[in-house]
């Protein structure tokens, strides 16, 4: 398994590719769980897309607009790129590229990063929490600005 980003772990399992082209040149699955900041829209680009290439899986787990919807969606469809499995899109949420529905080379769902029984057992407490706050005049816990 190999495994880049913008250092190196010291206590990474993995080896580490310093070049985000060549890990995806050496990749069969190129996994995508990256930063979403504005340094990140488009690191999966239409180069490393390429370098995945026709028999590659490209999977995004990051944020939508880490990947260059556009470069994969044509990719995907001229056998530039194998396949693409997403739960995030750089559109709207819940509003996903119609291109991206009709490709049978797709596969797509919506985001759980937090469908984990201790994660919704949390949010439901924070819930609670400021609900007691606010009863209470005390301020939120967790406030919305």
């Amino acid at each position: 398994m190999l495994y880049t980003g913008p250092r190196r772990k010291p206590d990474a399992p993995y080896e580490f590719v310093p070049d985000l082209i060549e890990l995806a040149r050496q990749s069969d699955i190129l996994m995508v769980a990256a930063l979403g900041a504005p340094e990140t829209r488009h690191l999966i680009s239409a180069k490393v897309i390429g370098a995945l290439g026709p028999k590659g899986t490209l999977v995004n787990i990051a944020r939508g607009f880490v990947v260059d919807e556009i470069a994969m969606i044509e990719a995907l469809q001229d056998g530039r790129l194998g396949w693409a499995a997403l739960d995030v899109f750089d559109s709207p949420p819940g509003d996903p590229n119609p291109a991206l529905l009709a490709l049978p080379n797709v596969i797509v769902q919506p985001h759980h990063g937090s469908a984990t029984i201790e994660t919704r057992a949390r949010i439901g407490r924070h819930m609670l929490d400021n609900l007691d706050a606010w009863l209470a005049g005390k301020p939120l816990v967790t406030p919305v600005v």
